[in-house]
């Protein structure tokens, strides 16, 4: 954070605990059940190490979700804190209608679910509401921080390398590296995510897209995979 940022934050009485909570492994949105196709890319041979980990999770990143979640963040984020709740649906409609498969979708709408209904259990603040149906997760995070007063270039890094850290964190588990690169490679993307985040902050709804074809289609490929350890 520069300083400019800091004295924003302190001065105006903005607070990023809450981040610290609601990125945290421990809330209870079952992050740790999907690898967003991570494991059909190890299945593959496309990820087999440190190295091809960081080229396919910066392709994710900076060509696909990464990004897109970026940008859809940010509009729940003003949605909210605009209090345009037509804006919010709309957005949260088409994140939505971005998943590529039927479990990226789950993915999505069952994480943002349950992060929306556990902050408002736990966190809960006069600008945050109940969306009803699925929510998206990025939806969800963006509203949650819009209601809590969060900085906005904040909450896009901090959910940009928890996204990093959950897919690094799901390529340990499936083995093709060990603790210790895993912390490298989240070390290594970290000036990736805050380039995206600091793009998707000024990006409208039209400059969403993606080029991960291969691991789009990866996803419908993992649905029949023999053996599974995660539900994407």
């Amino acid at each position: 954070m520069d300083d400019a940022l800091l004295l924003q934050v302190v001065e105006k009485g903005h607070g990023i605990l809450p981040l610290f909570a609601w990125l945290s492994p421990s809330y209870p949105v079952g992050c740790y059940a999907y690898s967003h196709t991570l494991e059909w890319a190890v299945e593959a041979g496309d990820v087999a190490d440190e190295k091809t980990l960081v080229a396919w999770l910066r392709d994710q990143m900076t060509l696909g979700f990464g990004r897109n979640d970026a940008i859809l963040l940010s509009h729940a984020y003003r949605a909210v804190a605009a209090g345009h709740e037509a804006a919010l649906v709309n957005v949260n409609e088409f994140a939505l209608a971005l998943s590529s498969s039927a479990e990226l979708y789950l993915e999505t709408s069952q994480q943002g679910r349950s992060f929306l209904d556990a902050t408002l259990a736990a966190w809960p603040a006069p600008g945050l509401r109940h969306l009803d149906g699925e929510v998206a997760f990025p939806i969800a995070i963006g509203m949650a921080a819009a209601a809590h007063g969060v900085p906005l270039p904040i909450t896009l890094n901090a959910y940009l390398f928890g996204l990093v850290q959950t897919l690094v964190s799901a390529a340990i588990r499936l083995a093709p590296i060990g603790q210790t690169a895993g912390i490298r490679v989240c070390a290594a993307l970290a000036v990736t995510v805050q380039g995206i985040a600091q793009e998707a902050i000024n990006l409208s709804l039209d400059d969403i897209g993606g080029a991960t074809f291969r691991a789009d289609l990866g996803s419908f490929h993992h649905e029949n995979q023999y053996t599974r350890l995660f539900r994407s």
